[in-house]
């Protein structure tokens, strides 16, 4: 720990969780994305721009499949940011018991890649990612990445 004189210099703690629902509808994307840009920058985490647009680019696509693929099932899904020790964790959580797998798809279709988008950004950071049942017999799905400050 520093100090500065005699008042000894704490290092910034960014760590804490933030959650929120949205409706299982297109319009959820880029409000569940805006929400979550606006709660890194209003806790004045300074991410480098490479790790932002990677944490923005997996809330998108994991809300995406919450409305695509569950919406029939779970007319609500939960967004979770979580910063702990070094990392930011995002999940989406909705009630379809269906585990998605990331699948390598025919170069000619327009869809079905987001969760390999995951796993790429995911991976090319030092992060992880994956699929955990909860206990309303839905699932989260998460990507945790390793904290890079500005």
């Amino acid at each position: 720990m520093e100090s500065r004189g005699s008042v000894p210099v704490r290092p910034l703690s960014y760590d804490g969780v933030w959650r929120f629902t949205v409706p299982t509808i297109e319009v959820s994307v880029p409000r569940a994305r805006a929400a979550v840009r606006g709660v890194l920058r209003g806790e004045g985490l300074p991410l480098q721009e490479d790790i932002e647009a990677g944490v923005l680019l997996i809330v998108s696509e994991l809300v995406t499949n919450a409305v695509r693929h569950a919406a029939v099932v779970s007319p609500e899904a939960t967004v979770e940011v979580a910063v702990r020790g070094g990392w930011i964790r995002i999940s989406v959580e909705d009630r379809h018991p269906y585990r998605p797998r990331a699948v390598e798809t025919d170069g000619g279709q327009t869809g079905g890649r987001g969760l390999l988008l995951v796993r790429e950004i995911t991976l090319e950071a030092g992060g992880r990612c994956d699929v955990e049942r909860t206990a309303n017999g839905g699932k989260a799905v998460w990507a945790e990445l390793p904290l890079k400050l500005a």
